[in-house]
């Protein structure tokens, strides 16, 4: 009896120690969670946030032309508490999962009604809402993958994505 319990405890032990050595160490793309108020529309945007680390993001991480989840690890989740004007078209309140596909110029932004099933479902489906924004360079390296809500007014705000030295900036509009 005394040799099967350590036969089972042994594992266990080892198991729970990999488990506690795993949550010590930093994720390579940290999530981040935003909630914003824009008017009277709550905005939460929970994603992670890849890094730099000395690369390029275009050709090295992503081509352009090719759908990005926008983010690392899983889809970046997009929710507003009220219907909203994104880029002048209109949106239902929701949860979104936010796909971009990015260009030299512009980027394409695709709002996808939210699933917990993964990045790969979204792209085979029709988008709730699909807009082409603008994609300025700016004069600063940012090294680490972020979005804002930003330029806050009573009645709208940008959905403001930035990295390495490309600056994204999505108009919406609020009650």
């Amino acid at each position: 009896m005394k040799k099967l319990f350590t036969l089972l405890l042994v594992p266990a032990f080892l198991l729970g120690s990999l488990s506690l050595m795993a949550q010590d160490s930093p994720s390579p793309s940290p999530s981040s969670k935003l909630v914003q108020m824009a008017g009277t529309t709550e905005i939460t945007v929970e994603y992670s946030r890849p890094s730099l680390k000395g690369r390029t993001i275009f050709p090295d991480m992503h081509k352009y032309g090719e759908f990005w989840r926008t983010g690392a690890n899983a889809a970046t989740k997009v929710s507003f508490s009220k219907d909203v004007m994104v880029e002048g078209k209109s949106l239902a309140a929701g949860t979104y999962a936010l796909l971009t596909k990015p260009g030299m110029e512009s980027w394409g932004i695709y709002f996808y009604p939210f699933a917990e099933n993964g990045f790969n479902t979204y792209t085979s489906k029709d988008p709730a809402l699909m807009v082409t924004s603008a994609a300025q360079k700016i004069d600063c390296e940012v090294e680490t993958f972020l979005i804002d809500v930003g330029n806050l007014r009573d009645d709208s705000a940008t959905l403001d994505l930035v990295w390495g030295n490309t600056y994204v900036g999505v108009k919406l509009g609020v009650k």
